[in-house]
């Protein structure tokens, strides 16, 4: 089912979401089952599981001549998707990437999504690689995540990337993106975000979801904002409890977001991680509440593969 149905279905009531982080390669998948047993109790309409690219390591050889090394770190998207579908009977929604596929890579990898009877997708341009300064795109693939956002959407119309082929079959993807109650880091400003935002749900975006936030008040913003300018798909948004002190100094730097100062003094005087974990869900209930009360269509938690943080928040809203 896609998205759009399952919150059009919930009349108004907010529902849950998890991610989840595919296992790093040549681990089981048996960490994906543990989190979603914790999990599935609370009766999430679907699933995401994020896609990563390629990155590289370099090997040092006897000679002393380093050879750089293509590898994927977190494989399995596709699989795990399908296999959640299986045995949890609940929708799956991959991650769409520009970064390490062609074009031809990423219509192939539709095909084997709409074969496997997975009807949305989130389409990303994604991070770049480590140690590269920019977003570098692959030889073949696309620059922006408005350029994967057409291609999926042409197949959405039949329309295949060669010419050749007459008789394509329709594809039917709910399409989601992601929206920034903080600006993307890489817009000049608010309004030139938000046209970039429109231009996609323009080209046949059908949700949003947004980067995590610990300010409700910028969601609201965001949201007001959006339907001001014409936006008007649901807007989904996404969710992280605070567990360490050290995330005061990584989040901010990687997410590119601010953390209230109320909050970050909070975390600050902790002087164990329990505490941060204590002050970290408490902070995040609050929000969670908030958000229900403001009609937020579905709650959406950034798991990192680590259920029971948001387990405990979840229990506190049910």
């Amino acid at each position: 089912m896609k998205i759009t149905d399952h919150i059009q279905n919930a009349k108004g009531k907010t529902l849950f979401s998890f991610e989840l982080l595919p296992p790093a390669k040549g681990q089981g998948i048996q960490s994906i089952f543990k989190t979603m047993d914790e999990l599935m109790e609370f009766k999430p309409p679907f699933i995401d599981v994020t896609y990563h690219r390629e990155d590289y390591i370099y090997k040092e050889h006897a000679s002393g001549l380093l050879e750089r090394v293509s590898y994927r770190k977190r494989p399995g998207t596709v699989a795990i998707c399908a296999a959640i579908m299986n045995k949890y009977k609940v929708d799956a929604v991959p991650h769409l990437i520009c970064g390490g596929f062609t074009k031809e890579e990423t219509e192939n990898a539709l095909i084997d999504l709409n074969f496997l009877g997975i009807d949305n997708v989130l389409v990303l341009r994604g991070d770049a690689r480590k140690g590269d300064a920019d977003f570098i795109p692959t030889e073949g693939g696309h620059a922006f995540a408005t350029d994967l956002l057409e291609q999926v959407a042409d197949m959405n119309k039949g329309k295949y990337l060669h010419e050749d082929i007459i008789t394509s079959e329709k594809t039917d993807f709910c399409i989601g993106v992601a929206g920034y109650p903080e600006k993307h880091f890489e817009s000049p400003n608010f309004n030139t975000d938000f046209k970039y935002l429109k231009q996609k749900v323009d080209m046949g975006a059908e949700f949003i979801v947004t980067q995590m936030f610990f300010n409700v008040e910028k969601y609201k913003e965001f949201v007001t904002k959006c339907r001001d300018n014409g936006i008007h798909v649901p807007i989904i948004p996404g969710l992280k409890p605070l567990t360490t002190k050290k995330q005061l100094v990584t989040l901010p730097r990687i997410f590119h977001l601010d953390i209230p100062e109320e909050l970050s003094d909070a975390v600050a005087s902790c002087k164990t991680n329990a505490d941060v974990r204590q002050v970290g869900e408490e902070w995040l209930v609050q929000q969670c509440q908030e958000l229900i009360k403001f009609g937020a269509p579905v709650l959406h938690f950034y798991t990192m593969s680590n259920p029971g943080p948001t387990k405990k928040i979840v229990e506190k809203l049910v």
